[in-house]
């Protein structure tokens, strides 16, 4: 069993390491939990031992604990140091190496590799004192996750939440797990729609949210995959540990394609415009002033197929098919046409686009394999758990 050292600093967010603790010990890890004393304002200790499901270490000499279990014990017992939330002033004590309570009396002690979840006003944040003390732990290995950007509880917006429980997570995950079944392997995903513009106002486009895509990305990264997602014009956050390439039009999206190559694998989830205007104008079209049955569109460049045919092509190639009709017939078309390894068809008469839920079948060539409807996440673990068999067999 992994020990995992929580250390609760002093300040709003302190409720949210509570599911944090919640999650881990879920998932089969011991919790050792410190409390700084202001932390205490926030979280009581009977929440976090009954959530641990051990006792709360806060005292640096508290009567009868030194000859159990000090802090030093503390410092050595630990698999990986989580500090969550990580305050301004707790990153400065860290950085000047102060040692005034038993959090940061175990920091200074400690081997194991620490990870620090800063939460604080955006402009404590971005003070030079806290980028001079957070250079400084970087330079020492301490690991940062976050802050993540948005409202803070005072009212501000910017810099400064923290992060996404499940991104915390998995970044500790990411250190302690030990398969990464696909480290070593570079993976390319498209994801979201294309914009092909007419004029400076209006563009052709449909309606792909990038949710499954974006969801593929991130469940290939878990695998310890290096990813590079090329994204269309979409409002969804980047999954972590993943390399994004924002791009507007089909033909970027080709260019950076063809500049993230080589790559193991390649997932190509973008729902991409087949057409473009033939012309782009550069003023905007006025009513009754153009004959628009006149705009011209042409073909877009076939990315897929390009891909599939190019020198460097990757080992496995993973298309998608967003069909309304004879979804099956169409898709083992496409596939053969495109010259992908797998093609994953899905009904977008279903109600898939903008949804988190999906429900599709998987194409290779020689048996089609349905999978039930699903939500997008499960969808994409599931395929990164495939797409991890296959490249084992190689």
């Amino acid at each position: 069993m992994k020990h995992i050292l929580l250390i609760i600093g002093g300040g709003i967010a302190a409720y949210k390491s509570l599911e944090i603790a919640r999650q881990l010990k879920k998932k089969g890890y011991d919790i050792i939990p410190v409390m700084t004393a202001s932390a205490e304002a926030f979280v009581t200790k009977l929440s976090v031992e009954a959530l641990c499901g051990n006792e709360v270490h806060s005292e640096l000499f508290a009567p009868g604990q030194e000859s159990k279990i000090n802090h030093i014990a503390l410092a050595r017992m630990a698999d990986a140091i989580l500090v969550c939330p990580a305050t301004a002033n707790l990153l400065a004590r860290m950085a000047h190496g102060l040692a005034d309570d038993l959090a940061t009396t175990i920091l200074l002690a400690a081997k194991a590799p620490i990870f620090v979840a800063p939460a604080m006003n955006v402009r404590m944040w971005e003070h030079p004192a806290t980028q001079a003390n957070i250079a400084l732990l970087k330079q020492r290995d301490v690991h940062f996750i976050g802050p993540a950007e948005g409202e803070m509880a005072c009212g501000d917006y910017g810099l400064g939440r923290l992060s996404p429980i499940e991104d915390i997570i998995c970044v500790l995950e990411g250190h302690l797990k030990l398969p990464a079944p696909l480290l070593n392997k570079h993976f390319l995903v498209t994801a979201g729609p294309t914009c092909e513009p007419i004029d400076p106002v209006r563009y052709i486009s449909n309606h792909s949210s990038g949710l499954q895509g974006y969801a593929i990305a991130e469940a290939l990264a878990k695998l310890g995959a290096k990813v590079t997602l090329v994204s269309g014009p979409v409002s969804l956050a980047t999954p972590l540990h993943v390399d994004r390439v924002n791009v507007v039009t089909a033909r970027e999206m080709l260019d950076q394609c063809l500049k993230a190559l080589p790559a193991d694998g390649m997932v190509a989830v973008a729902a991409v415009s087949d057409w473009r205007a033939e012309q782009e104008h550069s003023e905007k079209l006025k009513k009754g002033h153009q004959d628009l049955t006149k705009l011209k569109l042409v073909e877009n460049p076939d990315i897929l197929a390009t891909i599939c045919r190019h020198q460097k092509r990757p080992a496995l190639v993973v298309g998608f098919a967003a069909e309304t009709e004879n979804v099956l017939d169409y898709a083992r078309e496409k596939r053969e046409r495109k010259g992908c390894d797998w093609l994953i068809a899905n009904d977008v008469k279903a109600g898939v686009f903008g949804s988190d839920r999906n429900q599709v079948s998987i194409l290779d060539g020689h048996a089609i394999e349905t999978w039930p409807m699903q939500t997008k996440k499960e969808i994409a673990a599931r395929l990164a758990q495939k797409i991890s068999a296959y490249f084992s067999q190689l």
